[in-house]
């Protein structure tokens, strides 16, 4: 007997490997699918300038097109999950990566300003129904004991997209011009259809029977947690990410930027290992894990900020803290949302993408008042009500034990 990928099915030994290994051609696919949405969201930080006299805008009017795609995002993800439900997975993945690819698309060759801004809006909407599904498809490519290492590969394209990506883009565009760079990941985005297609399996979507109004994911015991801790946990680290550079700036640090920011992007992929080594057995001590982590690298930021080598282990500590937040956050809502995960998963993208705007608002309200030095004292008063959730969450969203792991 064979499955629809052609793989034989009848043999017990056939069948105990498949429990032990991961699909990896496909889990990449999701990955790069990942990093796409990932670097195209930031890749503008580091082509502003060029972009915004290209454009004939200020810098802060450029620096919209970040913001516009989180609204984007914000906005369309639990609508759009609603509204394709019921659509197979993989017709919906290459409907999102073709949207990727007109935005970028138009994005290269446009010389509007207000055009630019449309089309970062519709990556952002592509992006809410990418990652609206991208974790449930990860986890219905696998058995349930390898559902949280699954989600752990495929998320691990967005602290690659931040660490070598941005930085890639960035020198790039510096060399050929910021419309290559984004002429770029449209390429990227249709080399990335054909891979899809051809080697992603495909899953159903919702049977209309069991589809329910979103909100009632949140009458699901754990969801409300889950969500709680994304809003909260994400604004943190937001304030401090979005105004990282200010801050170094503000230390007598700023020529030391790009090595920090390579410090935490290299702990951010140490963590994504460790967590998809332990997600499926131990969740619940990773996510807090994750928590103190970012405020011991917080407390380290606020009280020895006079220290560059300090500031670069607290560089190296937020990233193993942060690294893991996504696959953490993302199989936790699933697991708690069960019958409703997929619409659980709509609602976190969308306030992960709220509390990434309101990051970038907040910090800027905490910089014009007190300056850049608020900053890490803000993450660790976040951080006090997330670790509270967390601990508290014990029987529901952060359970001692996944369920079927």
């Amino acid at each position: 007997m064979t499955s629809d990928t052609g793989t034989d099915t009848s043999s017990p030994r056939a069948g105990a490997a498949r429990d032990r290994e991961l699909p990896l051609p496909a889990l990449l696919a999701l990955a790069t699918a990942v990093f796409v949405t990932s670097l195209t969201e930031t890749l503008p930080a580091g082509l502003l300038p060029a972009m915004s006299a290209d454009l004939a805008v200020g810098e802060a009017a450029a620096g919209q097109a970040v913001t516009v795609y989180a609204v984007g995002t914000a906005l369309t993800a639990i609508p759009l999950s609603a509204a394709t439900a019921g659509w197979r997975r993989r017709r919906l993945l290459l409907a999102a990566m073709a949207g990727f690819a007109v935005a970028n698309t138009v994005t290269a060759v446009s010389g509007s300003y207000p055009l630019t801004m449309v089309a970062r809006f519709m990556a952002g909407v592509a992006a809410g129904l990418a990652w609206a599904l991208l974790a449930g498809y990860a986890r219905r490519l696998v058995p349930a004991p390898l559902q949280g290492r699954a989600v752990a590969v495929v998320m691990a394209g967005v602290p690659v997209a931040l660490s070598v990506g941005v930085p890639a883009g960035t020198f790039l565009g510096g060399a050929l011009g910021w419309r290559v760079t984004f002429a770029l990941m449209t390429v990227v985005a249709v080399v990335l259809l054909g891979w899809i297609a051809l080697l992603v399996p495909d899953v159903p979507g919702q049977e209309a029977g069991r589809r329910a109004p979103m909100v009632r994911a949140l009458a699901v015991p754990g969801v409300v947690p889950v969500l709680s801790v994304t809003l909260v946990f994400v604004l943190a680290h937001t304030v401090l990410y979005a105004y990282i550079a200010t801050f170094l700036d503000r230390i007598g640090m700023g020529g030391s930027a790009d090595l920090v920011l390579l410090v935490f992007g290299a702990a951010s992929l140490v963590s994504i290992w460790v967590v998809g080594a332990g997600i499926d057995r131990r969740l619940r001590a990773l996510t807090l894990a994750s928590v103190l982590l970012v405020g011991v690298a917080a407390a380290l930021l606020a009280v020895f900020a006079h220290s560059p080598a300090l500031v670069h282990v607290a560089a190296a500590l937020w990233g193993l803290g942060w690294g893991g937040a996504p696959t953490l956050l993302q199989t936790a809502v699933a697991d708690a949302g069960g019958d409703q995960a997929d619409a659980a998963q709509a609602m976190l993208v969308t306030l992960w993408n709220a509390a990434m705007a309101g990051g970038g608002v907040v910090g800027g309200i905490l910089l014009g008042l007190f300056g850049a030095t608020a900053f890490p004292w803000s993450v660790l008063a976040l951080l006090v009500p997330v670790l509270a959730v967390v601990t508290g969450a014990r029987a529901h969203g952060f359970p001692e034990r996944r369920a079927g792991a």
